[in-house]
C-alpha cells in the first residue's frame, strides 16, 4: 500500500509538471501566433432598427386588424416627424462596443480597430457605450485597453461603461475611464490591487536529480523563477515591483475617478454594484439592457464590432488553450468538493 501511495504521489506531480510546461508552450505559441498581422472586417448593426421590427413583429402578433392599421397609422406618422426633425437638425448617434476580455486582454486589438472607426465619424453629441466584461489579467494588456478607451475622452465624446457581471482589476482599471459607470446590481466591480503567482519546481526537480540552469546579465533581470531556487532578495525585488505596480494603478484611478477614497476602495476587495455604488466606484445601478432600450427610444443605435479572421493556427492555439483551463477548472472543483 505504501508503494502504491508514493507511485501515486509521484504521478500526480508528474502530471503537475506536464500540464504546467504544456500550458506554458500553449500560451507561448497563441502568443507568437497573434502577433502576426491578421485581416479581419468591421460590422455594423442597427440596434434600434432591430428593435423596432421586433416591436412591430410583436404587435402583429397580439393586435387584432382594426388595432394594427391604427398602429401602422402612428408609425407613418412618428416616421414623418423624424424625417423632418433629421432635416432641421443633426441625427444623434449612440455606438456600442462589447468587450469580454481574456487574462491577455488580446482582445484589445480589435477594440482599438473599433475605436478607430468610431472616432472617423463620431462627434460630441454623440455617444460611446462599452460592454465590459472582464476579471483583469496582464497589466500591459489592459493597460493599452484603457487607453484605447481614453481615446474617446480625449474626443469630447460622452463614453459610458456598462457593467452587467464583473470589471475587476484590468476590467476597472478601463471602466474608471468612462465618463459615467453603471453596474447592475450584483455585478462585481473593483478589485483595485495586484496579483502575480508563480509555481515553483526546483524541490521536485532537485529530488529526482534533474539539474537546471538559468544565466542572466543583471541583477534583477529574473526575479523569481519556475524551475531554479528562488532567493529572498529575488522575493524582495518581485514584491517591490508589485508594490510600485499598484501605486502606478491606484494614481491612474485616481485620475480619473478623483472622488475616491483609495484607501478604502484599492485595498484589491472586489464589491458588488450595489456596494460599489456606495462606494462612488460606479455611478448607477441598471443592465445594459435597460441602458440601450431607452435610448433608442430616440436616438440611432449602433453596434460596432471588429472581428479578426482566425486562422486554422489560430484555432487550435485556441482550442488547446480552453482545454487546459478546463482541465485546471476541474481540478479546482474537486479540490473544493474534498475540503
Amino acid at each position: 500500500m505504501e508503494f502504491i501511495y508514493e507511485y501515486g504521489l509521484f504521478l500526480a506531480k508528474a502530471v503537475t509538471v506536464v500540464v504546467a510546461i504544456g500550458a506554458i508552450v500553449i500560451l507561448v505559441l497563441a502568443s507568437a501566433v497573434r502577433q502576426r498581422p491578421q485581416a479581419g472586417e468591421l460590422r455594423l448593426t442597427n440596434i434600434s432598427e432591430e428593435l423596432q421590427e421586433l416591436t412591430h413583429h410583436l404587435q402583429e402578433q397580439l393586435l387584432n386588424k382594426k388595432q394594427l392599421k391604427a398602429y401602422e397609422k402612428q408609425l407613418k406618422d412618428e416616421q414623418k416627424a423624424k424625417d423632418k426633425q433629421v432635416d432641421e437638425e443633426p441625427v444623434s448617434r449612440v455606438y456600442v462596443i462589447d468587450f469580454k476580455g481574456s487574462i491577455d486582454a488580446n482582445e484589445v486589438a480589435s477594440l482599438r480597430e473599433e475605436i478607430s472607426a468610431i472616432l472617423t465619424i463620431a462627434t460630441s453629441a454623440d455617444e460611446v457605450i462599452v460592454n465590459v466584461e472582464s476579471g483583469g489579467g496582464m497589466v500591459h494588456g489592459y493597460g493599452l485597453a484603457a487607453s484605447q478607451l481614453d481615446r474617446i475622452r480625449q474626443a469630447n465624446i460622452p463614453l459610458t461603461i456598462c457593467v452587467d457581471k464583473v470589471a475587476a482589476s484590468g476590467g476597472y482599471m478601463m471602466a474608471c475611464v468612462a465618463n459615467t459607470v453603471i453596474a447592475a446590481p450584483f455585478a462585481i466591480v473593483g478589485s483595485i490591487g495586484v496579483i502575480a503567482q508563480i509555481p515553483n519546481f526546483n524541490k521536485l526537480l532537485k529530488k529526482h536529480d534533474i539539474d537546471y540552469e538559468q544565466h542572466t546579465a543583471g541583477n534583477f533581470k529574473r526575479t523569481l523563477t519556475v524551475f531554479g531556487e528562488n532567493t529572498d532578495e529575488g522575493r524582495a525585488k518581485f514584491q517591490e515591483e508589485l508594490e510600485a505596480t499598484h501605486e502606478l494603478f491606484k494614481t491612474f484611478v485616481s485620475n480619473y475617478r478623483p472622488q475616491l477614497d483609495l484607501s478604502v476602495v484599492a485595498t484589491g476587495e472586489h464589491w458588488y454594484g450595489q456596494q460599489a455604488l456606495a462606494l462612488g466606484l460606479v455611478d448607477k445601478i441598471s443592465t445594459s439592457d435597460d441602458v440601450l432600450l431607452g435610448l433608442a427610444r430616440n436616438k440611432t443605435v449602433i453596434k460596432v464590432r471588429y472581428q479578426i479572421k482566425k486562422k486554422l493556427a489560430d484555432k487550435i492555439a485556441h482550442g488547446a488553450s480552453l482545454s487546459v483551463s478546463a482541465i485546471f477548472n476541474k481540478l479546482a472543483e474537486k479540490n473544493q468538493s474534498t475540503h
